[in-house]
């Protein structure tokens, strides 16, 4: 989906002497707070300050943390039911995480009050959770029938882990398609029909895992893939792996092969290759086995040997960043 611009806010400066935060206006423009300097040169730059400090691990403490990195970046379709402390304010009868949202809207207010919180969306700075808790808190107040647009989050602001229950449950459900983006999709016509059939086309065929945590297996034309997001420590567990690899112990079965990791806020995700005719049911057992096998080398804390060095150097040559 392409990407908007975030529309900038201007408002009348502030009195000297108050206490009233700084609005954000264009970076050549005159600095609201009356200084006589450019905003770039004043309080933009605290403002770029705070959009480059980037929170490595944005979702960690919440429940589910490794399917929140999954849904953020390897689950098409996907929604999740989000336990608010002290429950649902009144006249919201859900709210809801959701991978993505029509016209990449950062949340929805549906007309019956029910909140959709897109997660695939940019942020404007670098803690994804304090955006997110932003746009929800903006969502739970919105006029229903309304989406939300995108916004600058206060720098004290509110995170996710200080509007959802820690004991709340996290159980995605992964979904064919986008019906979810509205109600009885199945009388659906017209344009929205159309759009629904085109971001359908789109999306690849993914499933959770019934067994571990936060692994996906999907289908692509070429081949198969299992991705599974693990918060385990990254040396450690690349340690982990090493040994097994070396040991040719890595594989889900005939025709699998461990080809590298993903890091994606602050998590690895090993992946693998499958044979396209090994569907996600097929899946299962080899990675209940290999979780056995991984981990007692996760427990393992011997140096390693040569031929483990080898493999560990080959994994991380092949280790991509997303975030």
């Amino acid at each position: 989906m392409a990407k908007k611009r975030r529309p900038q806010t201007k408002a009348a400066a502030p009195r000297a002497g108050s206490d009233a935060p700084i609005p954000v206006v264009g970076a050549r423009e005159p600095c609201p707070c009356g200084s006589a300097r450019r905003y770039k040169a004043c309080h933009g730059r605290e403002a770029a300050h705070a959009v480059a400090e980037l929170v490595q691990r944005p979702f960690e403490g919440l429940p589910g943390e490794a399917d929140w990195v999954a849904l953020r970046e390897l689950v098409p379709a996907a929604t999740v039911e989000l336990t608010l402390k002290g429950g649902l304010p009144e006249g919201v009868p859900s709210v809801t995480l959701a991978t993505v949202l029509p016209m990449a809207w950062p949340a929805l207010r549906r007309d019956n009050g029910a909140v959709l919180l897109g997660l695939q969306n940019d942020t404007a700075s670098g803690d994804l959770s304090r955006d997110l808790a932003d746009t929800l808190q903006r969502a739970l107040t919105a006029e229903p029938g309304t989406p939300v647009a995108a916004g600058r989050a206060a720098a004290d602001g509110p995170r996710l882990q200080d509007l959802l229950d820690p004991q709340g449950a996290f159980e995605p459900t992964v979904h064919t398609g986008f019906e979810f983006w509205i109600e009885n999709a199945e009388n659906a016509t017209g344009e929205v029909a159309a759009s629904l059939e085109r971001a359908n086309a789109a999306a690849i065929p993914t499933v959770r895992l019934a067994g571990p945590d936060a692994a996906y297996w999907c289908e692509t034309p070429e081949k198969n893939h299992l991705r599974w997001v693990m918060t385990h420590p990254e040396e450690q567990l690349l340690d982990a792996l090493a040994r097994l690899h070396a040991a040719g112990a890595t594989s889900l079965g005939e025709g699998t092969r461990l080809v590298g990791s993903f890091r994606a806020h602050g998590l690895t995700v090993p992946v693998w290759d499958l044979p396209s005719g090994m569907r996600a049911e097929d899946v299962e057992k080899p990675a209940k086995e290999f979780a056995e096998r991984l981990a007692g080398a996760l427990a393992d804390t011997a140096p390693l040997s040569a031929d483990e060095r080898r493999a560990r150097s080959g994994l991380t040559s092949r280790q991509v960043t997303l975030n």
